[in-house]
């Protein structure tokens, strides 16, 4: 995606905590994420994530959707955001919205997810409660393209963890978003280094 001259040019998208953007911002401080973090943008304003981006010295913004009449309307908005910053790559961390298909095309072969499952299973909510319910023996997180069907686009990479026998939801959430932290920076690092 990049040349080795050039560090690859991403924003990121967050809704709350940005704990998997906050991974990201440290394997870039560690070096192993050879990246620029443009801008850090949320729907929801006054969330954590956007302090703990603008602490790092990213530039942070909130695009509240409650103030657009329309799915459409507000889409629209956060693309013209995300485009002044002309990234290689926008990066959903924890973005809790359902996003058009207008939106899906314009970024398209640039914006990735990180979903708490081993995709194709479990696509939507509720992913490690439906693992325990099925009595898989394993469970995991993957980082995917984004395409206009839900949690649906090609994989990039996964990361798989094992389901034990006393696991509750919580507990199981608790180790998939510990290897979702180690799983986004890899699969970024994957894609801007091909």
């Amino acid at each position: 995606m990049s040349d080795n001259n050039q560090q690859s040019t991403v924003v990121i998208l967050i809704s709350g905590r940005g704990s998997n953007m906050m991974s990201i911002v440290k394997a870039i401080q560690e070096d192993s994420l050879p990246i620029n973090i443009a801008a850090v943008i949320s729907n929801r304003p006054n969330v954590a994530g956007l302090n703990f981006a603008q602490q790092a010295g990213i530039h942070a913004t909130a695009i509240d959707h409650k103030n657009f009449q329309s799915r459409e309307l507000f889409d629209q908005a956060l693309a013209q955001e995300i485009d002044k910053y002309n990234p290689d790559l926008v990066v959903l961390a924890g973005f809790m919205r359902i996003l058009t298909e207008e939106f899906v095309d314009h970024f398209a072969g640039r914006l990735i997810n990180i979903h708490p499952s081993l995709l194709p299973k479990y696509k939507g909510l509720n992913t490690h409660q439906r693992a325990i319910d099925a009595g898989d023996k394993e469970h995991g997180a993957s980082v995917h393209f984004v395409t206009a069907e839900l949690d649906d686009g090609p994989v990039v990479l996964q990361k798989h963890v094992a389901i034990l026998d006393d696991d509750t939801a919580n507990t199981l959430a608790a180790r998939v978003l510990e290897q979702e932290h180690i799983l986004y920076p890899e699969a970024i690092k994957l894609i801007v280094t091909e």
